[in-house]
C-alpha cells in the first residue's frame, strides 16, 4: 500500500474464452502498476493484443470496466477507512 502499486490481481469471469482471456490479460497488465496508470488501459489495447474479432469486442470492454470498477471500489474503501480513523482520533 505504501508504494501505491498493485501487487496482485485476480478475476472471476463467466462466459466465453474471449471474456476469460480478456480478464486474464487485464490482471497481468495491472500487476506492478500504479492505480492512476491502470485506469488508462483501454479495451482496444486488450482486443488488439488478443486479436479479438469485432463480434467479441464486448469482452474486452468488460475487462476495462472491471479494472475501473476495482480501482473505484478500492479508493472508496480506503476513503472510508481514513474517515473512520479521523473519527476515532477526534474521539480521543
Amino acid at each position: 500500500e505504501s508504494s501505491g502499486k498493485i501487487v496482485d490481481a485476480c478475476f472471476k469471469t463467466f462466459g466465453c474464452g474471449s471474456a476469460i482471456a480478456s480478464s486474464s490479460v487485464a490482471t497481468e497488465w495491472v500487476k506492478g502498476k500504479q492505480m492512476e496508470e491502470v485506469v488508462t488501459i483501454k479495451n482496444t489495447e486488450i482486443a488488439k493484443h488478443l486479436s479479438l474479432p469485432p463480434v467479441k469486442l464486448h469482452c474486452s470492454m468488460l475487462a476495462e470496466d472491471a479494472i475501473k470498477a476495482a480501482v473505484k471500489d478500492y479508493e472508496a474503501k480506503k476513503a472510508k477507512l481514513a474517515q473512520k480513523g479521523e473519527e476515532k482520533a477526534a474521539e480521543a
